[in-house]
């Protein structure tokens, strides 16, 4: 691909007859006054291919493009959203957005970094052209039956390849012009394994911003399967899980989610701002274990290049960070959209993502991670007396955000007695609630991952592409809910 600047004006300008000079003195004119606000602009394009039963079974392009003009006053938002890309249609947006001027009188415009880091932290490429469609059916197929291969026991193999090329330009309230090119690649794979009467599932994933290449090169499909096949095999020979407060091991990575949820959403801005979170009134305060040290950072780039949650520049066009949010135990701040910065009187950290055009920003997170530490996940193994549980991958979890409380069901663990891992177990569920859980570390592994799945966040009716990461954590006192007497 060209430039972002140069792809952005074929598809919002020179295709549709707007001139982005007299655009951007829209723009400025229509938010003058406003206490934020800025002219989003989306062309998105997608291809989903959907593998079941040993045969493709969708095959589904998509198209998504518009714009919205956002004005914002006080706590306030008035806005206007249009897939017409034409003077009539901003002019209507314009006009609908600053009606919210009648909601209260501003306390003043904001002041929005301007700077964007000319170093990219993913491809310009686009994944949809990247390999050609016949070559995507084969990889399906041959994925296929290297799993029925490798293991007679499964029963149904289900897979999707999506890919997704999204083209951005944010007009801002001070008139600066951000363009982007946002890639995205995502595998899914899911197993049904059947044996000696029981039926169990495992399954993994890569998403990153980048190009089905870009997965050959990082991941494959021999880590893809050996991930899910892992699952299973464990799976259809667990015991069940016992019961009762006893420490717990997460495993590296994947077992992040649980940080993402029980801590990463309390920790966004506007929760903290309305009180109604567990972490409300908490800066400088001690909130989790010494060497704790919690990352979200949206510009990551290191030998993994792409991250999934990684963004030049948020959906508001604040650059994005690395946002300490708790160190050493102490929590130093929140993320941030540019709103609920301004009324919580702190910097935006580039945090406020939308789904498309069609949707407000909101503060979410990017990628959040927690730091690593000096102990090996071997030590931690050692380190028990009597019973322990070892979580290594989560199916999924709810957490209440007001009191941080969770119930987290583990996707692959083990029980361990005594020092040694005995067998893998069934039913395990995690409960506790997040900043409580945060104090209960006891030892921190230096094995950090951030792992390359399809993780996507939740809030508010809106879905948006995140990253997880962490090392091995060793937790004291944990409930574990199983299936027989701990």
């Amino acid at each position: 691909m060209s430039d972002p600047r140069s792809v952005a004006d074929a598809f919002f300008f020179t295709s549709t007859g707007l001139d982005p000079q007299a655009v951007t003195r829209r723009v400025q004119r229509a938010l003058h006054g406003a206490d934020g606000g800025e002219l989003y602009m989306s062309h998105s394009v997608s291809r989903t291919l959907s593998w079941s039963d040993g045969k493709l079974r969708a095959n589904y392009p998509g198209l998504s493009e518009g714009f919205m003009l956002r004005y914002v006053v006080d706590d306030a938002e008035g806005y206007a959203a249009s897939n017409d890309f034409s003077e009539r249609s901003l002019a209507a947006a314009a006009r609908g957005a600053r009606q919210i001027r009648t909601y209260r009188t501003g306390t003043g415009g904001i002041v929005l970094p301007a700077a964007v880091s000319p170093t990219r932290f993913y491809t310009m490429d686009n994944p949809l052209d990247d390999v050609p469609l016949a070559q995507r059916i084969k990889l399906l197929e041959d994925i296929d039956q290297q799993i029925r291969s490798a293991e007679p026991s499964i029963t149904q193999v289900s897979m999707t390849i999506a890919t997704q090329c999204d083209v951005v330009t944010i007009i801002r309230q001070d008139g600066q012009r951000l363009d982007d090119i946002r890639p995205m690649t995502t595998l899914s794979l899911s197993l049904i394994a059947s044996k000696d009467g029981r039926t169990e599932a495992g399954r993994s994933g890569y998403g990153a911003r980048g190009t089905l290449s870009d997965f050959f090169n990082t991941v494959g499909t021999d880590a893809l399967v050996a991930r899910a096949l892992g699952q299973v095999r464990a799976n259809l020979q667990a015991i069940p899980a016992p019961s009762g407060e006893m420490p717990v091991i997460l495993g590296p990575g994947a077992a992040a989610v649980m940080l993402h949820e029980a801590v990463g959403h309390g920790l966004e801005g506007d929760f903290n701002r309305l009180g109604s979170s567990a972490f409300s009134g908490k800066v400088g305060k001690r909130v989790a274990s010494k060497g704790v040290t919690v990352i979200d950072q949206g510009n990551l780039s290191d030998a993994f290049p792409g991250h999934r949650g990684s963004l030049m520049f948020d959906d508001e066009g604040v650059p994005t960070t690395r946002t300490v949010l708790i160190e050493d135990g102490i929590l130093k701040g929140y993320m941030q959209d540019s709103k609920n910065a301004r009324l919580m009187n702190v910097a935006p950290t580039g945090n406020g993502r939308r789904q498309g055009y069609e949707s407000l920003p909101i503060p979410r997170m990017t990628t959040t991670y927690m730091l690593a530490g000096q102990h090996t996940q071997a030590e931690m193994i050692a380190s028990i007396k009597g019973r322990a549980i070892f979580a290594k991958e989560f199916a999924g979890g709810q957490v209440d955000i007001t009191n941080g409380k969770f119930v987290f069901d583990a996707q692959e663990a083990y029980l361990v007695e005594d020092g040694k891992i005995i067998a893998p177990v069934k039913g395990v569920s995690l409960i506790g609630d997040g900043p409580a859980a945060m104090k209960k570390i006891d030892m921190i592994g230096n094995d950090l991952v951030i792992d390359k799945g399809t993780w996507t966040c939740g809030k508010s009716g809106q879905s948006v592409p995140v990253g997880v990461g962490q090392p091995s954590l060793l937790m004291r006192g944990i409930t574990v809910g199983g299936t027989s007497p701990g």
